[in-house]
């Protein structure tokens, strides 16, 4: 029974996944072809900073709340009604912040005046974006995911549709009223993602006094795992920051030139690696639905289990990453022509394509470390893997005729030693 409540919940997230992917692809297409390249540029512009603001909103609450519920150490109600607080002043604190630095973000840091009002236009999306990631957290811990995989459809679905609608009547407005449109739509999709997981809720969810006063045991159990998730992400995101900084200030002293390191910098992250995470979503789905299973066993002891369903998860990721790897492999110009219109990037794409097959396993690794209260020792992994994939970054750099290669090398690097690092961890939980 077990067994098939994880397939069942695995294949659910998968065919979800695949969807709301497909919709984004048809989301992103619709956007670039109906937006001016100034709009598009401004708006991608301004995503790093929307990324950051999103991470430290959601603060990792959808995988912790998950973890403790899963658990049953404590009612729900409780768990949803002890981090509701906490969110909504992180959030008062988000917006205030917004508010009062979005002028400097935009002229100091992005010298894009244009950037400061779709900037500012953040502040409203992210207390629906908190909401909407408790809500899910609640579902993933009760191994519901149909609630999830809706509410995510109706997102992107909303979303398309509003910029069907919207897009052709603004397209002659200025680049700032139109990416500030891009943005606010959000709010909407948002919005309507949250109603939808609240309509899945069960009618035996009903408010009580009671279930109004927060619970510090609760909240501490799932800032335990959120926080150090939390963490990781924004490394992350600073690690990603200083990358076009470190390639620039020695790639040009190699003799590239910066219009060649931009569009080259460009096509890796803008094509390759895209279609190179493009499995992922496999694999985090099978982590997603992994979360609760793993957490609730452990905490009863069940060690026997707990290995059996992490073996069984790297296995499906193995088999899902490795098919798409030779795929990708065989046809990267196929993949490229029929996303960007493009086979720029194939070269780097089949040159590290098989990298990511340790890629597609560290998700389930990681979130085995969540489940089992050891999110630090993960967080920890991650933050070496990054210090050594920028020192690599560096060295490598350096050396004459590598070029962006460099970049490519050092990331799956930091992928080879997280995953190593994560595995060494979990021999020792069981």
């Amino acid at each position: 029974m077990k067994k098939k409540s994880f397939l069942k919940s695995t294949i659910i997230l998968i065919i979800g996944g695949l969807l709301t992917k497909l919709l984004g692809i048809l989301i992103r297409i619709f956007m670039t072809r109906n937006s001016s390249l100034d709009v598009i540029s401004l708006y991608m512009l301004i995503m790093p900073t929307f990324s950051l603001m999103m991470a430290i909103s959601q603060l990792g609450f959808s995988t912790g709340i998950s973890k403790v519920v899963s658990e049953n150490k404590d009612s729900s109600k409780k768990i949803l009604f002890s981090i509701l607080p906490i969110s909504l002043i992180i959030n008062i604190l988000l917006i205030i912040l917004l508010i009062l630095s979005s002028h400097f973000i935009a002229f100091n840091l992005l010298k894009n005046e244009n950037a400061y009002l779709p900037i500012l236009a953040i502040s409203l999306v992210l207390p629906f974006d908190s909401l909407s990631s408790i809500l899910r957290g609640f579902f993933f811990g009760k191994e519901k995911m149909i609630p999830h995989v809706t509410s995510n459809l109706a997102e992107q679905i909303i979303r398309l549709l509003f910029m069907i609608l919207i897009l052709p009547i603004i397209k002659n407005k200025s680049i700032v009223f139109i990416t500030t449109s891009l943005i606010l739509i959000n709010v909407i999709s948002e919005l309507v993602s949250s109603l939808v997981l609240i309509f899945f809720l069960p009618k035996s969810f009903k408010l009580e006094k009671k279930d109004l006063k927060p619970s510090i045991k609760s909240s501490k159990n799932v800032l335990e795992v959120s926080l150090p998730t939390t963490i990781t992400r924004i490394i992350g995101t600073i690690s990603f920051f200083f990358e076009p900084i470190i390639l620039t200030y020695i790639l040009t002293k190699n003799g590239y030139t910066t219009n060649y390191i931009v569009t080259e910098y460009g096509i890796i992250n803008g094509f390759v690696m895209p279609i190179l995470l493009l499995p992922g979503f496999f694999t985090n789905a099978i982590s997603s639905a992994l979360l609760p299973v793993i957490a609730r066993e452990y905490s009863k002891g069940n060690n026997y289990y707990v290995k059996k369903k992490l073996k069984q998860a790297i296995i499906y990721s193995l088999l899902i990453g490795g098919i798409s790897t030779i795929i990708i492999f065989l046809f990267p110009e196929v993949f490229l022509k029929f996303l960007y219109k493009t086979t720029t990037g194939a070269s780097y794409i089949k040159h590290i394509s098989f990298v990511f097959l340790i890629y597609y396993i560290e998700a389930p690794l990681a979130t085995f470390l969540q489940a089992t209260n050891n999110a630090n020792l993960m967080m920890q992994d991650n933050f070496i893997g990054i210090i050594f994939k920028t020192i690599f970054l560096v060295i490598l750099s350096f050396i004459p005729g590598i070029g962006l290669y460099s970049l490519l090398i050092s990331s799956g690097i930091n992928i080879l030693i997280t995953t190593i690092r994560h595995i060494k961890h979990i021999k020792k939980v069981i």
